[in-house]
């Protein structure tokens, strides 16, 4: 009972911390060390050095590539005016009236195309907030239509998104970032229609009620049409990107000959553990020199911005490794194995319902999509895989359902980059969280309840 009691202490601690803006490089080792301590007394120091660290280590060495070459590819496109291009574009065609569809579609393409939700905030919110203004919509809203376009449909739902959410379950599936593509597909056009829908009848019932804009002071800065490239060069990059993720990850490495992977030198382990996190560098790799050789005029400095997206992806790894490593000290009391079983016992016969449950509930704990998703697939991912083999659900299905299930619970309050959107749209929780609730949570959560229903009725398709 002690030991349940010092996990459930530690949780809200960080929480509650988070929340209130302390860094989880500091907190997620404190609190793994205090529930350490609470639970059975020690030995904190070795857990910190032989659990804590060698979990972040291992979380590090798998996907610093894809975080480092993600950030330098929005950064990237970010710096030389790609992003500015298509999100005017697409607002220019689709204008005033549909403001928040062409707020949300503009940052869709965007984080599809490989491009860092952070980046795409930055990138978007001074056009929105001029389309807003002219409009005479809320500007209350431009949260929840940022955040709809970049947290929820191509965070975890579009087959071969290059988020590191769709990534991490290739690891312990074996499978690709295109698994289950039909069932992905539906549940985009749930998260996105639905949430268009929610953030429409607010727009409508605020216009009702003769609420505009509001006054609001800006300072904002765009690129000039002269200072950044046309559409089709803008967009070339995320082509690239989806079209070399696609290619290497169903047709070239599939085709190759990788027995060599068996080999103790290269870690003796499956092709399909390393293709999907291969295809991803390679997409992202070719992308970055797309952007190089054909922005090149308008790239100021590209060592710096080689150098600044390098920079700009330290700290979202290690906040996601820490709390990996948060994970995996919990994982190691004793009264884990209770909270385990119980996870466990939830539909036993349905493996994809209890892997869902487990994956919303870590990661609304620690407020990360890929934290509590890392976290659930490192201590539970194997179970899940054996239970899902005895009942005939292919992984693929395991796959697309961790994905999604990442990005519902995760964007509760204390989630920093909730909390990072506010901050750069200048917005506060009251103003907005609540529309960003029901966009970022309940309709995710909706578009995965309908998911496992289509997938344990007619498969993986």
């Amino acid at each position: 009972m002690i030991g349940i009691l010092a996990i459930v202490l530690s949780l809200i601690g960080l929480m509650y911390f988070a929340y209130r803006g302390y860094s989880v490089l500091i907190l997620a080792p404190v609190m793994a060390a205090f529930a350490v301590i609470m639970a059975q007394g020690g030995p904190v120091l070795a857990t910190y050095t032989q659990i804590f660290m060698s979990s972040l280590g291992r979380y590090v060495v798998l996907f610093f590539p894809i975080f480092m070459l993600g950030a330098i590819f929005g950064k990237m496109m970010a710096d030389s005016g790609a992003s500015t291009t298509i999100a005017h574009t697409i607002i220019k065609r689709l204008g005033a009236r549909h403001a928040i569809a062409a707020v949300t579609l503009a940052c869709g393409l965007l984080t599809y195309g490989g491009v860092s939700l952070f980046v795409v905030a930055f990138a978007i919110y001074p056009i929105a907030a001029a389309l807003f203004r002219e409009a005479h919509i809320p500007k209350r809203l431009i949260a929840g239509a940022i955040a709809l376009g970049s947290f929820t449909f191509t965070m975890t739902a579009l087959p071969g998104t290059p988020a590191i959410q769709n990534a991490i379950p290739t690891r312990f599936f074996g499978t690709t970032t295109f698994a289950a593509p039909g069932l992905g597909i539906i549940a985009a056009a749930i998260m996105l229609f639905g949430g268009l829908a929610w953030l429409g009848w607010r727009q409508r019932r605020a216009q009702a009620a003769g609420e505009g804009y509001g006054d609001h002071k800006e300072d904002l800065q765009t690129f000039d049409e002269g200072e950044r490239p046309g559409f089709f060069m803008a967009v070339l990059p995320i082509i690239v990107v989806i079209g070399l993720n696609g290619l290497c990850s169903l047709v070239i490495f599939p085709r190759m000959d990788l027995t060599y992977l068996a080999e103790q030198t290269y870690g003796n382990v499956q092709p399909s553990a390393v293709i999907g996190t291969w295809a991803l560098i390679v997409a992202l790799v070719g992308a970055i020199l797309t952007v190089v050789i054909g922005h090149r005029r308008y790239l100021r400095d590209v060592r710096q911005t080689l150098n600044q997206g390098t920079a700009g992806s330290m700290l979202p790894i290690f906040n996601t490794a820490s709390e990996v490593g948060y994970g995996a000290v919990i994982a190691s009391l004793a009264a884990f194995l209770l909270v385990r079983d119980a996870v466990l016992a939830i539909a036993p016969g349905t493996p994809t319902i209890s892997m869902a449950v487990a994956i919303n509930a870590l990661a609304g704990i620690t407020g990360s999509a890929s934290g509590g998703l890392s976290i659930a697939l490192d201590t539970l991912g194997g179970t899940y895989l054996e239970r899902a083999a005895a009942a005939g659900i292919s992984p693929e299905l395991l796959h697309r359902i961790a994905a999604i299930a990442s990005g519902g619970f995760d964007s509760l309050p204390h989630n920093g980059a909730v909390i990072s959107l506010l901050t750069i749209t200048a917005l506060s929780h009251r103003q907005s969280y609540f529309d960003i609730f029901i966009v970022n949570l309940m309709v995710p959560v909706i578009a995965l309840v309908t998911v496992i229903t289509l997938g344990t009725t007619f498969g993986s398709f």
